[in-house]
């Protein structure tokens, strides 16, 4: 009786304690948000900042249909994009007709407009899924961007619609004309969204999201009709899109047509995926790998989408369950203290992969640079080291580094397998199977 009794304390502590841990996370995530603009206070950190929140509930929102309900969008920037278009029309109206709506409330709106497009159409999309959903996304998405530059009255060619954030109503004394109000603003909307997302996956509709995502005729089984799950998750997952584009019209202060662009649809299916769609936070740090990466290879060069291409072909076939997939499984290693095993393989095989990963930026630079004569264009400044597009020792470096790195990282590479599989046995037979 006592062991009963004992056993049941500690599964009470134990279930505290998760509940302890959880709501820290959260915790953690709003102070770091409001702590962030204080330690970087520059301009270009703040503008980052923005685009990274932004980023993140645009994220979160496609994997309510990818992750949750194995929806695979490719039009998904039609309810960002429309939202924002929402956004910016009423930033107009409040001004023009001096309407007591402040800023803060203009998501809200792109929120109801992204909610709109998605009960509109989403009724004939989601009667099946697979393919033809993806298909039938592409198509409208299509539509609806061509339609931009043709119905200049509603969307304004291909100069979009500007817009004035400093002329709507202040709030708390704030115009919401620095940046850094701006971003907390954004922070303050994605912390909500977030919240609201992740209690959506907590809710009996995101258990059967899940279901429908998993086994669709086991669900029609047992009484519930897939259609109308995916329809629902397909709504929500408009409504923060359209948050997500109101954001980013409140940020630019202008809707365009790039909006609503296959570029757009194709950026954050690219940092679903790479984050992993498994788990919660996936879309997270994908949204801020993917956002770092734009705003640092667009300066440094021109062929920065096939970067892009290149590593998602890698993520596909190296790891498909994404970056959160690849912490997550580390850690019944780190529960069953055996990490220690693997990190002295992982530290041999950095510098191949290295290596490998530098040939074959060093290579993509010289073919895409090669047209290029003997101008500064020509050349390619690779971890302080020049090197000339023109020049055969260019092309012969690229060869080694990718011939040799390859080589070697394979024999490493195989190597680390087998050390993940001794500790992963040894943290099993301690207990820890997940």
């Amino acid at each position: 009786m006592s062991q009963a009794i004992t056993t049941a304390a500690d599964l009470l502590k134990e279930h505290n304690g998760r509940n302890l841990g959880f709501y820290g996370i959260w915790l953690a995530a709003a102070a770091a948000l409001v702590v962030l603009p204080l330690i970087f206070s520059s301009g270009g950190a703040l503008t980052s900042f923005s685009l990274i929140g932004i980023s993140i509930i645009f994220a979160l929102s496609y994997n309510i249909l990818l992750g949750q309900t194995g929806l695979l969008s490719f039009g998904h920037a039609v309810q960002y994009g429309l939202g924002g278009f929402l956004a910016v029309h009423a930033m107009n109206a409040v001004a023009d007709h001096q309407w007591p709506v402040p800023l803060p409330f203009i998501p809200l709106i792109g929120g109801v407009g992204g909610l709109a497009f998605a009960m509109l159409v989403g009724w004939v999309i989601t009667r099946r899924a697979g393919t033809v959903f993806a298909m039938i996304s592409l198509g409208i998405g299509e539509l609806v961007a061509s339609s931009s530059l043709i119905l200049r009255s509603v969307f304004g060619g291909e100069a979009g619609i500007t817009t004035d954030r400093t002329a709507l109503p202040h709030m708390f004394g704030w115009s919401f004309g620095p940046q850094i109000q701006v971003y907390y603003l954004i922070a303050f909307w994605l912390m909500l969204s977030a919240i609201a997302m992740y209690a959506l996956t907590r809710t009996p509709l995101g258990r059967i999201c899940n279901a429908v995502r998993d086994n669709p005729g086991r669900v029609e089984f047992i009484g519930y009709d897939p259609h109308v799950v995916r329809y629902l998750a397909y709504c929500f997952a408009g409504l923060f899109a359209g948050v997500a584009g109101g954001l980013t019209a409140i940020n630019f202060e202008i809707a365009n047509s790039a909006f609503l662009g296959a570029t757009q649809s194709g950026l954050v299916l690219f940092a679903t995926f790479i984050g992993g769609t498994a788990y919660f936070f996936g879309p997270v740090l994908g949204a801020i790998l993917v956002t770092y990466l734009q705003l640092g290879l667009t300066n440094l060069t021109t062929v920065w989408q096939l970067y892009f291409g290149i590593i998602f072909i890698g993520i596909v076939m190296f790891a498909p369950g994404g970056i959160a997939g690849l912490l997550m499984m580390h850690r019944p290693l780190i529960r069953g203290r055996t990490l220690g095993m693997v990190i002295p393989s992982y530290l041999i095989a950095v510098l191949p992969t290295v290596a490998l990963a530098l040939g074959i930026i060093l290579a993509i630079e010289t073919v895409a640079r090669y047209g290029q004569g003997q101008g500064e264009g020509s050349v390619i400044n690779l971890l302080g080291v020049a090197f000339n597009a023109t020049s055969p020792i260019t092309w012969i470096v690229a060869a080694v580094l990718i011939v040799a790195g390859l080589l070697v990282s394979r024999i490493t590479w195989r190597r680390m397998a087998e050390a993940f599989d001794h500790a992963a046995t040894v943290a099993r037979d301690r207990g820890y199977l997940a």
